[in-house]
């Protein structure tokens, strides 16, 4: 009945991040709206080009919240036939979607300043122009905040990358609030100029996030501290004499599923095995939100002293070759003269499996009357 509850816990903690999400989007929604609609009034009133751009700005702002909204609803959705992995990954492609919002409004914005650069016009500021858009900033920093701290707290990408969007945008307030100081006291007049360098930081930003959101949707690197700590975890297990090959699949945002290699006595029977694997599957699950779909075991000699001796000589043979960052699953059985085992080699490598035919050919010739068997892999957090 235990395991029931946990579960249950889990997908009550799940529920309260996607309610978190969407509440903070609304609060953004409405903030936005109200904040694009104030300055497009001073903006047309002003005839500021800065600050309509800064309007529209906000009101892309605003539709990233709705994105957001839409994209954690549908992430939400329970597996079925046709998605067994559920649809956690459309967080990802909304936040792309926000990204390309924004693109498209850098771009737009510095078209518009680009015209009114080659024909300029005066804007006319006042005081209340003034007043406005220091609420703006002060808005638009209390928006910033709140949006990264629950991004943080719930890991979603989208309310962080909007949170960031609205930090750039009270800077970008900050600039109009500048040049509307320099032609209320001297005349001057850098609006035009100021909206194209605003649109070029939108710009910067949309394709930083986007590059992000693309690298997260390729499949990145395991976490090295994540993975330490989940290895960690598992060596603890009575048995257990080295874990390796972890191999993690992100379906989403906090959804993980993967893989990992455990070394444990040659002499254990499939019941202990069994028992093993269980209970790391669920010390995982339960501790990290990782679904171990298969753990893989491999032999560990654990009595004949001649044969550990010449695993430290395989040890040795296979390290001294460039490009081995690792190795696992050694094995040497002398009843059918076989040597097994799992190389580590970087990415580094133009030709990998050169190496791993180098490795195989040199421990071959220390070990002649042996067959070799081995097998390449990647360490998944490999720098």
């Amino acid at each position: 009945m235990k395991q029931f509850e946990d579960f249950r816990k889990l997908d009550k903690l799940q529920k309260e991040r996607q309610n978190k999400i969407i509440k903070t989007s609304i609060l953004g929604i409405v903030g936005n709206s109200l904040l694009a609609l104030f300055k497009v009034i001073i903006g047309m009133g002003a005839n500021s080009i800065a600050i309509l751009v800064d309007a529209v700005n906000n009101l892309s702002d605003a539709l990233s919240s709705v994105i957001t909204i839409i994209g954690t609803n549908l992430a939400g959705k329970d597996p079925d036939k046709d998605h067994p992995f559920g649809y956690g990954r459309i967080e990802y492609l909304s936040a792309m979607v926000i990204s390309v919002i924004i693109l498209y409004v850098g771009i737009s914005s510095l078209v518009e300043s680009g015209k009114k650069i080659i024909n300029p016009t005066n804007p006319s500021y006042n005081y209340i122009t003034i007043v406005v858009v220091i609420l703006s900033v002060l808005v638009k920093l209390v928006i910033a905040y709140y949006f990264n701290k629950v991004g943080k707290d719930v890991d979603s990408d989208a309310l962080i990358n909007s949170g960031q969007d609205s930090k750039l945008d009270s800077f970008v307030s900050l600039s109009i609030l500048l040049a509307a100081g320099l032609y209320v006291w001297f005349g001057l007049s850098l609006e035009a100029y100021l909206g194209a360098i605003i649109s070029i930081i939108i710009i910067k930003s949309a394709i930083d996030m986007l590059s992000k959101t693309i690298s997260q949707l390729l499949g990145e690197k395991i976490d090295p501290k994540l993975a330490k700590e989940v290895i960690a975890t598992v060596e603890k297990f009575p048995g257990v004499e080295g874990a390796s090959a972890l191999v993690l699949n992100n379906y989403g945002l906090n959804d993980w599923n993967g893989s990992i290699d455990i070394g444990v006595p040659d002499d254990y029977t499939a019941e202990q095995l069994d028992e093993i694997i269980r209970d790391i599957q669920l010390e995982i699950y339960y501790r990290y939100r990782i679904e171990l779909t298969a753990v893989g075991v491999y032999p560990i000699n654990a009595s004949n002293r001649e044969i550990i001796n010449a695993k430290d000589e395989i040890k040795e043979i296979i390290s001294s070759h460039e490009y081995i960052i690792g190795l696992h699953g050694l094995y040497v059985d002398e009843i059918d003269k076989e040597i097994r085992f799992d190389v580590i080699i970087s990415l580094d490598a133009k030709d990998r499996l050169k190496v791993l035919k180098d490795v195989v050919t040199d421990v071959k010739n220390h070990f002649p009357d042996y067959n070799i068997e081995a097998f390449p892999n990647i360490d998944y957090t490999d720098k």
